[in-house]
This record gives C-alpha cells, structure tokens and sequence, in this order.
C-alpha cells in the first residue's frame, strides 16, 4: 500500500479509510454532493466513490494528462478546475465540465498553480510565479487580467476562500518560517493568522465558517515535501485554539487542496506508506 485515503471527522475524532492503492494519488476535494472524491495521480484525474464501492474512475481532461495536484471542483458541481503543463511546459490553469470535456484555458501568465474557488464559483485563487517570485492572485474563471494581492514578501502559496467569501487564507514565509495568513480579496486586510515553531501550509477553511485544517511540518523542513512525519492541526478562523488533531506519515500530496466535506464535519487526505 502506498497511499491510503481517508476521511476524518471532527466531531467524532475518529478516520475511516475509503480506499488504500499501491499508485501514489494526492490532493482529495469532496464532490459538493458528497458522493465522490476527486483525487490526481499519474497526471490524470480520478473520481472516487464513497458509496462503499470505492472505485477510482479516471476523468476524461482531453488533452490534459500532466496534472498536479491543484484541481478542485466548483461550488455548484459543474466544473473542476485543473492545473496541467502539457501544452505550455509549465504549469498552466484550465476550466472544464465536470463529467468529462475539453479543457479551457484561464490563465495566461505561467506557471500558475490552482487552489481555490470563490464561493460564488465567479473566480480562482491560485500561486503564480512570476520571475522566480511566488505570490498571490486571482482571476476571472473566465480569464483575462489577474489580480495581484502578495507583492514578493518572502514565498506566498496555498490560497483558499472562506465559505463567506471574506477571505483568502495562504501560507506565506514573509516572517521567517512558513506560517498562515489571511487577506480580503480586495487586496487589504493583511493578518497573520499563526505564530508557532512549524512551517504550516495549505490552509483550508470550514463550509461553515468556523474551522480551518492545516498541515504543518517541522521546522527544519523547506518547502512541502511528500513522505514525512507531519501533522494535521485544526484552528478557529483567526487562529485561535490551534490543535493538532493526529500526526501521520504525508506532506505534499496529503490536503494541497480544498478537502472538506459539504456538511463541514469531516475532510479528506491522504496517508502514504515509504516509497
């Protein structure tokens, strides 16, 4: 076994595995609906059921068959979003139908890395790096100009919307180690959201707007780097009462995206067995 998805839930603190492979697949979003996973592995989507059959079925991304890890499904459940290099080298944003289709592009600036939709399915979140520079932005799901909200303070990733739409969570290195912040999408607001001796990434707040998940790694480590002794930490939405939940071998391909359920009691990730 390789990689192990599994659910845990928040008000129960008890995980269940929904599926364990030998491939290496990363990056879980729950369907709106709740009733599948949408996972990465090997450059291709999957859809994986959780109606106990727990079947991964590839997705149909056309020309798309180099994606990472930042995808996500909109709000309403008719478009996924992908982050795929094949026709450009780098990584590159497109939009398609959910039940299968012909990618589109939004992003012409690259890389950009996806991770996030508005809540009102209207716009991305995502990292782009522009001259060796990782920062902020977001754009129209159907492209045009981005909009630039970090300016180059230290590493910006990972951003992801509050359920209001008020916010936009990422981690940025700005102070030293990676910690996570919060910004309007307007561009003020600037918080830091916490202080600790971790380097934490991939902030994911609560449908219900009152927790986020996170996973944070040892001091020590540079970037978000898979295989790992890290930890998954939940938090109040300004920081507050920030726990650790369970510590588990993972990191980069363990929630680098949106991973709650729809109800806001539970999320998705994956644990993985050495390579």
């Amino acid at each position: 076994m390789r990689s192990s998805v599994e659910i845990y839930n928040i008000r129960t603190g008890e995980s269940r595995v929904v599926w364990q492979t030998e491939r290496l697949v990363e990056a879980p979003n729950f369907s709106p609906d709740g009733r599948y996973l949408l996972l990465n592995g090997d450059g291709l989507l999957y859809r994986l059921a959780l109606d106990g059959k727990a079947e991964a079925v590839q997705v149909d991304t056309g020309f798309a068959t180099l994606c990472n890890n930042d995808h996500g499904i909109s709000p309403d459940g008719s478009l996924i979003a992908i982050s795929d290099k094949t026709e450009h080298g780098k990584s590159c944003i497109y939009v398609l139908p959910a039940e299968d289709g012909t990618p589109r592009q939004v992003t012409r600036n690259l890389p950009s890395y996806w991770h996030g939709w508005s809540p009102d399915g209207q716009r991305f979140s995502y990292c782009g790096i522009r001259d060796d520079v990782f920062d902020i932005y977001t754009i129209s799901i159907d492209g045009g100009e981005e909009t630039r909200l970090t300016h180059g303070e230290g590493r910006n990733d990972g951003p992801d919307y509050s359920a209001d739409g008020q916010w936009i969570y990422f981690n940025s290195s700005r102070t030293g180690l990676m910690q996570i912040w919060r910004i309007h999408p307007d561009g003020t607001g600037l918080q830091q959201i916490t202080n600790d001796n971790y380097g934490n990434w991939f902030a994911h707040p609560s449908p219900k707007n009152d927790k986020v998940v996170l996973i944070s790694y040892d001091p020590d480590v540079f970037d978000h780097p898979r295989d790992l002794h890290v930890r998954l930490r939940l938090m109040d939405m300004d920081g507050g009462n920030l726990t650790t939940l369970f510590e588990l071998f993972g990191g980069q391909g363990t929630i680098n995206v949106p991973n709650w359920s729809p109800d806001g009691d539970e999320f998705a990730y994956v644990r993985y067995e050495p390579a």
